[in-house]
Order: C-alpha cells, then structure tokens, then sequence
C-alpha cells in the first residue's frame, strides 16, 4: 500500500519544506506501529527543486483477520478464504486513510511548529496512488477530486494485460496535480480513500460523524457529491449518515463569511444620488435586534447561528447585556469567533459574560435553556424548508427563551438592487427567500403552536410598495403559558 507527496521548490521556497509540513525529516527513514500494521515514511528525492515524500504500509492480512476475531465486513466467519486472500496489503484503502491520520497527524490539523508560516500556503502538490479501488470507476474518482481543486488522472488498471478483452479491474492508478495547501490536501485523502473503496476494516461508531465533520470541514457542506461521500464514509449506516447531513445542512451557515455578507449589502444599498455613505444592511440590523432585545428587558442572550460572532461582539460593548451565548455548528466559524472577540487576551470580568459552542439547531439543547432572550438572525433562509420544523421545536418548544427574534431577507425589496439580476436571491446559499405575507403566516403558525405573541417590525427602509429590506418578528411567550408551563413544573 504506497502513497506519495511531492512539491517543487522556488529560490525563495524551498522544496524541503514539505518536510516540515510534515513533520518528517527528509535525511531520515521512519518506521511508525500502527494499528494496521507497520507505517514506512521515507524521501525517494529530496532537494531544494523538488521533495518527495513517500508513505508505505504494510498489512498482515493474517494478523489483521485475527486481530478482528475472523469478523468484519467481508462476511460471517465461515467465509475465510476471502479474509486472508484480499487486496488489503496492496491497494489504498481505510487502512491507508486511518494510517495517513496517525503517522501525519500534526499535518492533517494543519500544525507546523518550526514554520508556522507555511500551514496555509499553498503548494504546488502531486500525489500518486498506483493501486486505489474505486467502486465507481475512474469517473467517479474524478467527480469525487475534481471539484476540489485537483486536475485529476485516474488510469483504469486491467484485469490482466495479456488478456484485455477481459476489460478494466476495480483499480486505477491515481494523479492529482494542484495548488493546495497540505493540510487540506491530506484531508482530501483521508475521507475520499476509504469513500473510494467503500469497505471500511473497522465498526463504524458514532464518533465516526465527528471525525468525518472535522475532516471535511471547508469543503464537504458545499460538495456536489456530499450525501454520497457522507453515506459511504459511514458505511451507509442510516442513523448516522442522516445526523452527518443534519449537521453539514447547518455548517453551511457557519461557511458563510458576514464580512461578504455586509460587502452584498454594501453593494445593494449604493445610491446615486448623494455623496453620502449608507450604513450597511448589516450595521442596521444588529442595531435593530439590540433595540428589539432591550425593549424586551433580555440580559442573558443565545445567538443561535452565530457564525463568526459580528453580533455577539457587538452585544458585549452594550453592559445591558450581562450573559452572552454564540452557538455554531462549525467549529472553524467559532474559532474564528473567538479571535475576532480577543477571547485569549480579554479580562475576566468581560471574559465571564460570553461563552461560544458548538451545537446545531436541528436537535434540542439543555444548554439552551433558560435564557431572556434568543436570536436567529439571517439563519433560517439557509435550511432547506423540511428541516424547519426541527428548528422550530429545538428552539421554541424546548429551549424555550422569553423572546425570540428572528430576521430574513424580504424578497418582494429584490427589485430595488438593480446590481442584484431578476429572480436571483441575494446569496447563493440561501434556500428560499419569502415575501412579507410568507414569513407573517410561518410565523404566525409558530407563535400559535407554542405559546406565543408574535409582531412584525421593518429592518432598512421601508419601501411603501415593496416593504423593507429585511423582516424582523419579534416572538414573546405569552403569561398564560409562561404560568401554566410553571405549575405543570412545579406539580411534576
């Protein structure tokens, strides 16, 4: 089982470079135990033009069907012959994808301690698999790394050369050539070798979803091939795959960078007619949820959706506000989220009013008990209409919070942003944008079935035929509930 990474150099980037990537020096051969035999890791070439860096593993087919107790996927114990007789020592597989974590563990995290500079450069990187089983042929490998970034070369391997009308084995010999950075290169690999050959050597447990969300982050959400890589990935196991695809639904929210958001506002609010600059649809909308939250009297707040934490910064300059709670779903969002809040270096009288965590809105949360207030700005035009229902309860059947503000995009305003073409809505990624008497009903039927009140408030201006910008409701739970929920409480 044979892997290899190289990369070119320039005068003023070496090509050894890789090696600190890597986290593997290029003078040296290594020998790595792992779980699946032993790991190999060597440089065929290594100079400041080009550096090539080679990972070999070797499989004790014997070992590895005893170590599993005779079990796995390939059948009940009985069928033995095709457990010791397989391609597990020769092709690329889940072996080589669990062994690639292990052995270049610092890498794939994107960690390089020596030259941290380098963690997200791009390389010009080369990678060989000669033997990778694809269930799918050289077409689906393609449409698997394609859209990715690779210029791909996926060479069918025949059944037997002298033989050729016997045609093409399940095997090709893979190229993938691209400017990449490493880390994401080496994330590639690990979820799509074992997608490829669609028989994993190990129980797939629920962790496996963590690993695959981690793994895929950046670019599996917006795969044209996602449900299929989340469904092989997880061994078609049902349960799983749909809590993966519940999941991606809402990393889709987090991938969404509002700095692009407020430049589409900026964009769509620029007038003619005046020097003047107009604040930012963005800028007016925070304003309108913090006027909304304190009209409400909210100290303790949730931003459901947070993303990269525009709101939530904005929230803490305002004392008013003493507990503040950003959830995401993505943890790159809240990483980010955290920087731009100075979390690390804040005071711990102002570090003790805000907490960031991850969490997705499609499932109930204890942690989101209890709160005065929550916010679900610009959130739900991003998920697909079936899942809103899943919202709608974890969030005003279970979590339950005294107010809850929720905003959208108004459609009937696109035809005032003449930069924005006809019928188009105003992010690619949203999946429906609804008129006033749209979101009016939708919101309606959810005050109705939990208990509360809800009023409709303009966000921008508001235009006299086609309404405002944005649409805010403003959701408060009703005293009559409020007091029955208590007693039922207090009787329980």
């Amino acid at each position: 089982m044979f892997l290899t990474i190289s990369t070119t150099g320039t005068p003023d980037r070496p090509a050894t470079d890789l090696g600190f990537l890597l986290h593997k020096h290029p003078d040296k051969a290594q020998v790595f135990s792992t779980a699946q035999g032993k790991a190999h890791v060597l440089y065929p070439e290594a100079d400041d033009q080009r550096c090539t860096a080679a990972l070999l593993l070797e499989i004790d087919p014997v070992a590895l069907v005893r170590k599993g107790k005779g079990k796995g996927r390939g059948g009940a114990p009985d069928a033995a012959l095709a457990q010791y007789v397989n391609d597990r020592p020769y092709a690329a597989s889940s072996l080589l994808a669990v062994a690639l974590s292990t052995v270049f563990k610092s890498a794939l995290r994107g960690v390089c301690t020596a030259k941290p500079e380098l963690v997200g450069r791009k390389l010009p990187l080369t990678v060989e698999v000669p033997a990778l089983p694809a269930r799918g042929g050289a077409a689906l490998v393609t449409k698997l790394f394609e859209p990715l970034g690779w210029t791909v070369t996926a060479e069918p391997v025949p059944l037997d050369a002298q033989f050729p009308d016997w045609g093409d084995s399940r095997y090709v010999r893979l190229v993938l050539e691209g400017e990449q950075v490493l880390a994401e290169a080496l994330r590639h690999l690990y979820v799509l070798l074992p997608v490829l050959d669609d028989a994993k050597h190990y129980w797939v447990a629920p962790d496996e979803v963590d690993k695959l969300l981690r793994a895929g982050e950046g670019w599996l959400a917006e795969h044209p091939e996602h449900k299929l890589i989340t469904s092989r990935y997880l061994s078609r196991r049902w349960s799983l795959t749909r809590e993966a695809m519940d999941r991606l639904e809402l990393v889709r929210l987090a991938d969404l960078d509002d700095l692009a958001v407020e430049e589409v506002d900026n964009a769509v609010d620029e007038t003619t007619d005046t020097e003047e600059k107009p604040v930012p649809l963005a800028v007016q909308r925070r304003d309108a949820i913090i006027e909304a939250l304190k009209g409400a009297g909210a100290h303790r707040v949730l931003d459901l959706g947070c993303g990269q934490g525009q709101l939530v910064q904005a929230l803490l300059k305002d004392v008013t506000f003493t507990e503040i709670v950003g959830v995401d779903v993505s943890m790159r969002a809240l990483t980010i989220a955290a920087r731009r809040l100075k979390l690390e270096r804040m005071g711990e009288r102002q570090a003790s009013r805000v907490q960031l965590f991850q969490g997705s809105l499609a499932y109930t949360d204890k942690r989101l008990k209890g709160y005065d207030a929550a916010v679900l700005s610009e959130v739900i035009e991003h998920l697909d209409l079936p899942r809103l229902p899943a919202l709608e309860y974890a969030v005003f059947g279970s979590a339950r919070p005294a107010t809850v503000l929720v905003t959208t995009p108004n459609v009937e305003y696109n035809v005032r942003w003449e930069s924005l073409p006809a019928g188009h809505v105003r992010h690619g990624d949203h999946r429906f944008e609804w008129t006033r008497e749209e979101f009016r009903m939708w919101a309606g039927q959810v005050a109705e079935r939990h208990g509360y009140g809800v009023e409709f408030r303009p966000v921008g201006p508001d235009d006299p035929e086609v309404g405002p910008p944005t649409q805010m409701a403003v959701f408060t739970i009703s005293s009559t509930t409020e007091t029955t929920t208590a007693k039922g409480e207090k009787a329980a």
